[in-house]
């Protein structure tokens, strides 16, 4: 498979500019390796995988660093996490110096540790998630944005079989001590069958006969080894209407899919799940737009007691509200605004908004159209280029001098 631009590369550009580290972290297998070795192909590249070289750097970190000519590439740096250390010594000699040394890391939480404690105002974090529609027309609701998967979509279900195992063997164990793997995997298909719902611990936890804080133990590992979406409440201004509880999506909607055993597009199609499928799919394009310019995870969604429901609401760049109704139908009817209508009414002056249905769409059906005064509708293909250009701000102002002598 050819390389497939990605679209943090400007996002990237910029931070190699400004900062003397670069550190892209996200979940295994979504080309971080294969992203740095493209944009810097004279940099020298330093798998922290390999015993021997893993061995050495723990040995004698100080000797492996001085003998290095940056720019290089440490790939999987969560393994040897005392070379920031070293690392910072070598930035702090010559400061001025950006762009030198570059980190992947694909468990976020004891590489964010590292980061956090010894390169603090030295590097620029990024995240690499799987492709998005935006990337790749490749992409798809069945296939998820997984670079191999999309590459040899035959191969779909003993990659995911494989992943799924390597995962839980590797990155959960690392993190936390998981002593029954085979309850940690219904745990993973329940959660697919909970796709877009309301989280509630007690309700996942009594079926595999855990508690409640495990759940929650079980769901934080997933959320920050990239592997799920938390979506909170949007509450400002509405008080006790609001429901409280986040909705939970599995960020690849391939891995989704397969967790629901769902195989064929025509068995996507009649599947009841293919509602909170596709909007799962929507809610993972959004945050992927917004990683790749550099800005902050800004996702929330609104229920409130009395039945209102509107699934997404984030800010663009101006920070205008945008309120996003995700329907899977490939026909879009004016009915289909009318929980975008009652929000904006209730928001009434409070807050200016952009309202959208996005729907699935045909070859054939047009790109857009109005379905109330000021809501459009858009099919998901339109909606993802179009996510860019709302999103796209300017990186963070470069580090001060007080900054690089920090």
């Amino acid at each position: 498979m050819r390389f497939i631009p990605r679209a943090v590369e400007a996002t990237l550009a910029d931070a190699r500019k400004g900062f003397p580290a670069i550190v892209v972290s996200g979940p295994r297998r979504t080309g971080k390796t294969t992203l740095l070795r493209k944009l810097f192909p004279r940099a020298r590249y330093i798998l922290l995988e390999d015993p021997d070289t893993q061995a050495r750097a723990r040995s004698d970190p100080r000797t492996l660093i001085e003998e290095l000519r940056p720019p290089v590439v440490f790939d999987e740096i969560q393994n040897v996490p005392e070379l920031f250390g070293y690392i910072r010594t070598r930035i702090d000699q010559r400061p001025r110096e950006t762009g030198k040394w570059m980190f992947t890391g694909s468990q976020e939480a004891p590489l964010m540790r590292g980061v956090s404690e010894s390169m603090a105002g030295r590097a620029a974090i990024l995240q690499l998630l799987p492709f998005s529609m935006a990337e790749t027309d490749r992409s798809t609701l069945l296939l998820g944005g997984f670079p191999e998967v999309v590459a040899r979509p035959r191969t779909r279900a003993l990659w995911f079989s494989s992943y799924i195992q390597t995962y839980l063997e590797r990155d959960v164990r690392e993190i936390i001590n998981i002593r029954d793997l085979s309850t940690f995997r219904r745990f993973l298909s329940m959660l697919a069958s909970r796709h877009g719902q309301l989280i509630n611990r007690s309700d996942l936890a009594a079926p595999l006969g855990v508690t409640a804080p495990t759940i929650g133990e079980w769901l934080g590992v997933l959320e920050i080894t990239g592997q799920i979406i938390l979506v909170p409440p949007y509450f400002e201004n509405f008080g006790k209407r609001s429901i409280k509880s986040p909705k939970m999506y599995l960020v690849d909607s391939g891995m989704a899919c397969y967790l629901l055993g769902i195989r064929t597009q025509a068995e996507l199609d009649r599947s009841p799940f293919l509602g909170e499928l596709f909007e799962g799919y929507v809610a993972a394009e959004i945050l992927k737009s917004q990683i790749n310019r550099g800005r902050r995870k800004e996702l929330y969604h609104f229920r409130d007691q009395q039945g209102l429901e509107v699934d997404f609401l984030f800010p663009d760049a101006t920070e205008l509200l945008w309120m996003v109704e995700c329907k899977a139908a490939k026909t879009v009817h004016p009915e289909m605004a009318n929980s975008l209508e009652s929000l904006r009414r209730s928001l009434g002056s409070r807050a200016s908004a952009r309202c959208t249905v996005v729907h699935r769409g045909s070859a054939e059906g047009a790109a857009g159209r109005a379905l109330a005064p000021g809501i459009e509708a858009v099919d998901i293909g339109t909606f993802a280029r179009e996510l860019p250009l709302a999103l796209r701000s300017p990186m963070p102002a470069r580090r001060t001098q007080s900054q690089r002598r920090s």
